[in-house]
């Protein structure tokens, strides 16, 4: 929200100022022009705020997908696993990547999921939310993609619903195998603060 605010600010900003301008240059019988410093303002603010190299990296990811999945309550836990199907897309002129889950474990109700990642032209590092129907909390993290590895490496925190922690650490990897094949593992802090694999996701594309 304060984003927003803040874009909108600085758009009415530049446009008075354009305005200002046109109306003196009107008033001398001359032609509207813009300013050039706020001409230069606005290609500025259209640069930084505009998809860029970085949000290419989110494009592998777009499309259908199927999925398995298996994840770990703690470190000696056996596995549980489910199936979904997933649909990513990119959204708001690029900028963000959209990801839908569904997914269906043994006695366990419908799973569905939600979240968005991007890359911040300013920070330079990707950013992503999550939130479920299992939980009552956002997951958020930020990170790095790797070129060598074809991997998207983020790390945040979350309220788990499991232990009651109001901050548990996370660090999660989306590796793009190929076209069609794209792997996500995410480890967790253990009773112990050492991490262990919590999940791992297998995405095959369906169309």
């Amino acid at each position: 929200m304060r984003t927003v605010i803040r874009t909108i600010v600085a758009v009415s900003w530049v446009f008075a100022m354009q305005g200002g301008v046109a109306f003196a240059e009107q008033a001398a019988g001359g032609q509207p022009a813009m300013d050039p410093a706020k001409q230069a303002a606005m290609e500025k603010m259209q640069q930084l705020g505009g998809p860029s190299e970085g949000h290419k990296v989110l494009e592998p990811f777009v499309g259908a997908w199927t999925y398995t999945a298996q994840w770990w309550m703690a470190p000696e836990a056996p596995p549980e696993s489910m199936t979904g199907s997933a649909t990513n897309s990119l959204v708001f002129g690029g900028r963000f990547l959209k990801q839908e889950i569904r997914g269906e474990a043994p006695g366990q109700p419908p799973f569905e999921g939600v979240g968005y990642t991007g890359y911040d032209n300013i920070r330079k590092e990707y950013q992503s939310v999550w939130l479920d129907n299992m939980a009552t909390g956002i997951m958020w993290a930020t990170g790095q993609f790797d070129p060598s590895t074809n991997a998207l490496t983020t790390q945040g925190d979350f309220s788990c619903p499991m232990t009651g922690e109001t901050h548990r650490k996370s660090r999660s990897v989306w590796k793009v195998v190929d076209q069609n094949h794209t792997i996500y593992e995410s480890d967790m802090s253990g009773p112990d603060g050492r991490e262990f694999k919590a999940m791992e996701i297998h995405y095959t594309r369906a169309q």
